[in-house]
This record gives structure tokens, sequence and C-alpha cells, in this order.
């Protein structure tokens, strides 16, 4: 398979395996999704790493897949090329992805629908779409521009040039760079902390802020004050605040 789901401590790792570049043809992009919607109904899976291993997080499209599509044959297949990813960004738990080597097109695309991204400082990361005549088109326009804001993802998505690990990380690209060999290792244990917390409370966390940045303030407002309210039902609201009251803050139990 070209991309495994491990669980392992609430915590599942979606793991791309295509050497030697994991390059994201099209058996890849739907397996991608089908794996993440099922670490999206799996109650064992608490949080997800996104990992391509050790050398290369994924180089980006398959193009010599590619270049035999003319543009009828892409019409038909932008729309499940882009549900590939969006399966992974909605995701209703903690998603980090774990970046070593390239992360190029695709690859780029992928991480950004992490709600984290901790980068090895062997990391390069870049939208390079513009250099065969393209832009990118599995949510790069989209993601990059809301994550680091137009002007930043305009320079690199116009030039299609690679950005280093710690140029990635100051402008806001990535959110931590650590030693390449400590990638997974610390991805997994950010998801492993989050994986203990409150489920229900994280994903209406996530769906607040992911939703609310699509939309206007007011709405947004509603949007919280409807997941606010709605999580004074669950026991986890129960357990964090009797927890609170008998003990004090950050020792609530949520397994």
């Amino acid at each position: 398979m070209t991309v495994s789901l491990e669980v392992a401590e609430g915590v599942g790792t979606l793991r791309l395996d295509r050497p030697p570049m994991n390059a994201l043809d099209i058996a890849t992009q739907d397996r991608l999704k089908e794996l993440a919607e099922e670490a999206t109904r799996r109650e064992d899976v608490r949080a997800v790493v996104v990992y391509g291993g050790e050398k290369v997080f994924a180089a980006g499209a398959d193009i010599k897949e590619m270049q035999e599509m003319d543009h009828t044959a892409m019409v038909l297949r932008a729309r499940a090329l882009q549900d590939s990813f969006t399966a992974v960004a909605r995701i209703p738990k903690p998603v980090v992805a774990a970046v070593t080597g390239y992360a190029l097109g695709g690859g780029c695309e992928l991480a950004l629908c992490a709600d984290f991204r901790i980068a090895g400082e062997n990391a390069k990361l870049g939208q390079p779409e513009i250099l065969l005549g393209l832009i990118p088109g599995a949510g790069g326009t989209q993601r990059l521009a809301r994550l680091v804001g137009p002007s930043k993802a305009k320079d690199l998505i116009f030039t299609g040039r690679m950005v280093k690990a710690e140029e990635a990380r100051e402008i806001g690209l990535v959110d931590r760079v650590v030693p390449a060999d400590e990638v997974y290792t610390q991805a997994h244990a950010w998801a492993a902390r989050l994986a203990q917390g409150p489920a229900l409370a994280l994903r209406a966390a996530k769906e607040s802020i992911d939703t609310g940045l699509e939309t206007d303030l007011d709405t947004g407002l509603a949007i919280e004050r409807n997941w606010f309210a709605g999580l004074f039902a669950t026991e986890d609201r129960e357990r964090g605040m009797r927890s609170f009251v008998a003990e004090g803050p950050g020792k609530a139990k949520f397994l």
C-alpha cells in the first residue's frame, strides 16, 4: 500500500510509502482519502500524524502520470484530487504533519492540511507548479494564503521557489524546526499529548476555528457560541470541571 494507517497510544499515523519520493499519484491520493476518512471514524484514533518517512515527506504529484492527462481528464479528476486532501483537513481531531526532506507541490499542500507542522532541519517546502505552467490544484492557492498571508503565498507560488526549514518557520509555513531524526518523535509526542484530551472539546475548537475563518465575525461567534453551549451536555465537561474544583487546573483525565 502507498499509504498506511497505524494506531498506537491513541495516535493514528498516516504514513506515505511510495519510494523513492512519495510522489502522489492517483492511487495514492485515493488511498489517502480512504484512510483519512477511516481515521475520522475510528474512536481509537484521537489524534493524527501525517508522515512521509525519514528522508522525504512528499515531492509532489506524479508528473509522468499527469503529463498523460488532457484537459478533459483533469476536469474529471480535479475534484477528486482536492477531495483527497480535504479529507485530511477535515479530520475532526488534532493533526500534525511531520515533515522531513522535500514537501513540494502536493506534498506542501498535504502539510497545509494539518493543524500543526513540525519540520526537520533538512526540510524544503514549496509550490513549484508555476514552473510546469500550472498553479497548485490541491488547495495550495487557498490554504497557503490563509496560513501565511496573500503576499508571502504569492511570492512562493509566482516564483515556484523552495524555502528551507528556517525560512518556512519565519513566514509561518511551519511551526517548529527540529533535528531531522527527531521529527516523527516530536510530532508523535505532540499528538499523543492531545490524544489524552477531551475529544469533543478538541473537535469543537478545531471546527470553530476552521469554519470561523471562512466566514464573517458574527457568524464565527455564533458557531463558537453553539459549540460552547453544546459542550455543557458532555461527560468530558462534567469531568473537567469536577476535577478543577476538587484538584485544581490541569488534573482531569478524559479517557
